[in-house]
């Protein structure tokens, strides 16, 4: 039997600003994300396991990504800590909201990134990340291949 690939679809609503940014995204603004999470891995041939014919339960890779990303991410604002930023985001703490601080530009390539390394250290030994497809607008998206990286 040779490996089927699975796919999860989350969303969540996140605002970040991009420090230095020669745009209006250095500004504080928002975006309803969307995040395509596809794994690899072949379907469970024991026929008296309960997860029988699945290569990973979708209730499972739920939990992963609700606890690792989705969950955390979902009405926070992110900002780089290693930039200005962080004096608002200490006001905004102060002021109970829900603020992250990155060792990153929190760019869609970046988050991207960063998603990719908390969803693989979760998944079981014979279940591999193969994409990852964040959507931050209708029109715009980042992509993460296993394939294509180092």
């Amino acid at each position: 039997m040779g490996n089927i690939r699975i796919t999860k679809q989350f969303s969540f609503e996140t605002g970040h600003a991009l420090y230095g940014y020669d745009g209006k995204c250095k500004n504080v603004h928002g975006h309803s994300y969307k995040l395509d999470v596809t794994v690899i891995g072949q379907p469970i041939t024991d026929t008296t396991n309960v997860k029988y014919g699945m290569v990973i339960d979708f209730g499972d890779l739920k939990k992963i990504v609700k606890e690792e990303i989705a969950d955390v991410f979902d009405h926070a604002t992110v900002f780089n800590q290693n930039t200005p930023h962080v004096e608002l985001a200490k006001e905004l703490m102060d002021r109970g909201h829900n603020v992250l601080l990155v060792d990153y530009q929190p760019t869609s390539e970046m988050m991207v990134i960063d998603f990719a390394k908390k969803i693989k250290k979760r998944l079981p030994n014979d279940i591999k990340l193969h994409s990852l497809k964040l959507q931050e607008t209708a029109t715009s998206f980042a992509e993460w291949f296993a394939q294509d990286q180092d």
